[in-house]
């Protein structure tokens, strides 16, 4: 544990002292878009944030390797350099578009290459535990399939949320802390090597994302941009593959008797195994139901528009930071959740706690729609948000230009909305007008 977390220290620390350099980089070469109507934002912020974040990776796997524990992780498997290849190349797409805008098939066809590069150096989902048949083997083109598959909509997953300052990073560090503490308990606890990678890649995502935070939360000085959000979306994805692909459920001898019936009564272990769509599962849900709200109205799935959850948390009345903050609430739920669960599955406390929780989580996402007023004994003790107001007076004068603005204001086109930044393999549009665009300064 402690070179793991002497991994995640140099990580974060690269990432950190790195992003300030990387802002005035950015600024330098005019890596700062105009403000677009879908964003939320108000002023131009620069990108390629990413390139902190891939150094922040190299010096990791590289400080990683001169550890005396973590060196026979490189010397036994060859996912530390598969993942390495896999990331410079996204990583590089990622640059380039943040600077031109590339176009999206090249970054999808960027995507899929990088998955096809980690899986030709043997990064790859090899079988699968399904609960009442067993452990069932891929073959070579299935798992391929498989891999590129869950890369990809990893990748966009993750980009689908950075819409919000903060919110990306600080739920894929959510992910990827939960992630580490059952992959650390596989490899400590079982004596399973083959999880040692996973947990590797886990504790340096960690850093990354913990280092470039304090230069991302609101207000952002600078976005991690594509370079960013798809670097550790593959970082994220990767640590699931190979801990999939690697981890053999019959090494764990939970249980006598047949295979199927080991898989099935250790289902509770093996959830975060099968796929991290329980670790990602917000950024999931974000990008299924975007792809169906797109399509049911007959747009391309990577359209942008102002449908995201954390625009829906703005529209409801909560601030910037609160949603941030609710967010991250719900995936350190689901997340530990999961991970609680798969220790412990026969405690009813668990389950108890994870519904309470939820109910929590509830009054905190609906609290803005009935917000209470205090008593009028209690008005100078409470936050002005829970005062009773008096309504005011408003001058016929007023009362005048208000219908004249609202009247100029009906007239006015609507501007297509969007979202924060683009989706992962979907067009940014720039306006070269912003009174077009209705951005605000």
């Amino acid at each position: 544990m402690r070179d793991y977390l002497l991994t995640l220290c140099v990580t974060a620390a690269v990432t950190y002292l790195l992003t300030g350099p990387v802002r005035k980089f950015a600024i330098a070469t005019g890596a700062m878009p105009e403000i677009r109507a879908r964003d939320v934002h108000r002023e131009p912020t620069p990108r390629l944030g990413g390139i902190a974040m891939f150094f922040g990776l190299c010096a990791g796997l590289l400080v990683a390797d001169h550890l005396q524990n973590l060196n026979s992780v490189f010397e036994q498997s060859n996912e530390p350099r598969a993942l390495l290849s896999g990331a410079a190349l996204i990583w590089l797409i990622g640059v380039l578009d943040d600077k031109f805008e590339l176009d999206a098939l090249i970054k999808l066809g960027a995507q899929m290459i990088s998955a096809g590069v980690m899986v030709a150096q043997g990064l790859t989902i090899l079988w699968l535990p399904i609960p009442g048949v067993g452990t069932v083997a891929l073959t070579p083109w299935q798992g391929t399939l498989l891999t590129v598959a869950l890369v990809v909509l990893t990748i966009n997953a993750v980009n689908f949320v950075d819409g919000l300052d903060g919110l990306a990073a600080g739920m894929v560090c959510i992910a990827a802390a939960a992630f580490f503490l059952y992959a650390y308990r596989l490899w400590y606890g079982y004596t399973i090597e083959a999880a040692a990678p996973a947990t590797l890649f886990a504790a340096i995502l960690m850093g990354m994302c913990l280092g470039f935070l304090p230069h991302n939360m609101h207000p952002a000085r600078i976005f991690m941009g594509d370079s960013g959000s798809m670097l550790i979306g593959l970082i994220l994805a990767a640590s699931a593959i190979s801990i999939t692909g690697q981890v053999d459920p019959d090494v764990l001898r939970l249980f006598e008797g047949s295979t199927r019936e080991a898989t099935h009564a250790a289902l509770p272990v093996f959830i975060p195994l099968v796929l991290p769509l329980t670790i990602i599962a917000i950024p999931m849900a974000d990008l299924v139901l975007a792809i169906v709200r797109r399509t049911w109205k007959g747009q391309s799935p990577f359209a942008a528009d102002r449908g995201h959850l954390h625009h829906r948390l703005l529209e409801i009345g909560h601030s910037h930071s609160r949603a941030v903050l609710i967010m991250y609430f719900w995936s350190a739920l689901i997340a530990f959740g999961t991970l609680a669960y798969s220790v412990h599955s026969t405690s009813m406390w668990i389950v108890l706690g994870v519904v309470a929780l939820s109910a929590i989580g509830l009054v905190l996402l609906l609290l803005p729609r009935f917000t209470p007023r205090a008593p009028r004994w209690a008005q100078s003790v409470v936050p002005p948000r829970y005062r009773r107001r008096k309504p005011a007076a408003v001058p016929v004068e007023a009362a005048v230009s208000e219908e004249t603005a609202e009247a100029v204001e009906e007239e006015r086109e609507p501007v297509p909305a969007g979202v924060n930044g683009a989706t992962a393999i979907g067009h940014r549009s720039r306006f070269s007008d912003r009174s077009k665009a209705g951005a605000r300064g």
